[in-house]
């Protein structure tokens, strides 16, 4: 049986959304701030700092390399920050650009490609660990969640069933039903996934995290809100800092038309961009006075990542010019290009409703193809549909 600490640091990385968008901008001094960056508790950073000089003392200690960019990682998810990514390459530069790295270090290349939306690096590295460790959990479960995200479900439930045949009974189950739910056995999916969990005494709290989420989200895409609630409170009720669970959560009370309690919710945790996304999205449903400071804010993040020249995760980029913007037309564009990288619920979402608002419904014909043939169930595309159809 695959070590359970194995599959939890493969959970850690599930894809979570990063915010980059518009044009750059230039500073008007060198003195000028673009952006408060957040440092780690004093204890974490005490140790990290202590790693960190032992590796630069040891610079060929490929353990310690391999530790502290797991440690860095793990950091980068819970504080929703890419640079902590970039520290974790950093580590392992040593062995990054060998020709054949060893097997840990493809595991930190893979979740940082990851990351980047490099899948197809991602998935050439993780092929390449799985030639030299066939029973190795954590990257079976990384590439059925990336093979998900593409939407390449008949993929990831190949891998999720390589996983439970290693005894990740939950993981595996939690899995499978994620893969099994976007391509149209959401309710078969939803009480197989309830009946693991109810039957699972004891487990990580990582993983029973996970597990909550995933039941949550799918109730909700069948339309449950009842339990897709419950379930998002009994995830909350761990009390584990998870950007994705709150992000998930959010969405969900603004389909609910609940923007105060997104306000309540996210008020005092506006690091992560987007979080920050979502709570601009429950101010401009409330009317509060402080919607334009957040867009303003969210502006200047825009502008310094432009600046570092990344330009990654334009499902948010777009949700930001449709939603708060009001720009369609680059809304659909962006959409129209994270199209060609993930194929996720709010990324047919997306283009479906970019599409209407610019006037060109034309242009959602890709995704209206793939939702044909993957069968998807999810109550918040008909009405978007129903639309395309009339036009």
């Amino acid at each position: 049986m695959p070590r359970l600490s194995a599959i939890v640091w493969a959970i850690l990385f599930w894809v979570l959304p990063a915010i980059s968008l518009a044009a750059p901008y230039i500073p008007k001094s060198p003195d000028e701030v673009l952006e408060q960056l957040p440092v780690l508790n004093n204890q974490a950073e005490l140790e990290m700092k202590t790693l960190q000089r032992q590796l630069n003392a040891n610079p060929d200690n490929l353990s310690l390399a391999v530790g502290i960019a797991t440690r860095l990682l793990e950091t980068a998810r819970t504080e929703a920050d890419p640079r902590y990514y970039g520290y974790a390459e950093a580590a392992v530069k040593t062995w990054w650009r060998q020709n054949q790295p060893p097997v840990d270090v493809l595991m930190v290349r893979a979740t940082i490609r990851q990351h980047r939306h490099d899948f197809t690096g991602a998935l050439q590295d993780l092929q390449d660990v799985l030639a030299n460790e066939p029973r190795n959990a954590q990257a079976w479960l990384t590439q059925a969640v990336i093979q998900a995200v593409r939407g390449d479900y008949d993929a990831s439930l190949r891998s999720c069933s390589i996983l439970k045949r290693l005894g990740a009974n939950l993981p595996a189950t939690t899995c499978l039903a994620n893969a099994a739910s976007l391509s149209g056995s959401g309710q078969q999916a939803y009480q197989l996934l309830q009946e693991s969990f109810a039957n699972t005494a004891q487990t990580d709290g990582q993983i029973r995290l996970w597990t909550l989420s995933v039941l949550a989200e799918i109730a909700a895409r069948l339309g449950d809100n009842r339990n897709a609630e419950a379930h998002f409170l009994q995830a909350m009720a761990l009390q584990r800092r998870d950007v994705y669970l709150l992000s998930a959560y959010s969405d969900f009370l603004l389909e609910q038309h609940r923007p105060a309690e997104v306000v309540a919710l996210l008020k005092d945790d506006t690091r992560p961009d987007g979080l920050l996304l979502r709570l601009a999205l429950a101010e401009q449903a409330t009317g509060s006075n402080l919607l334009p400071q957040h867009i303003g804010e969210l502006q200047r993040r825009i502008d310094a990542y432009r600046l570092r020249g990344e330009n990654i995760h334009q499902r948010e980029e777009a949700r930001f010019n449709l939603a708060l913007a009001k720009q369609p037309e680059i809304a659909l564009r962006l959409a129209l290009e994270n199209w060609q990288v993930q194929h996720e619920p709010w990324d047919a979402r997306l283009v479906l409703e970019a599409a209407l608002a610019s006037g060109k419904p034309e242009a959602a014909r890709p995704v209206l193809a793939w939702l044909s043939q993957t069968k998807l169930q999810d109550r918040q595309l008909p009405p978007y549909l129903a639309k395309l159809g009339a036009q």
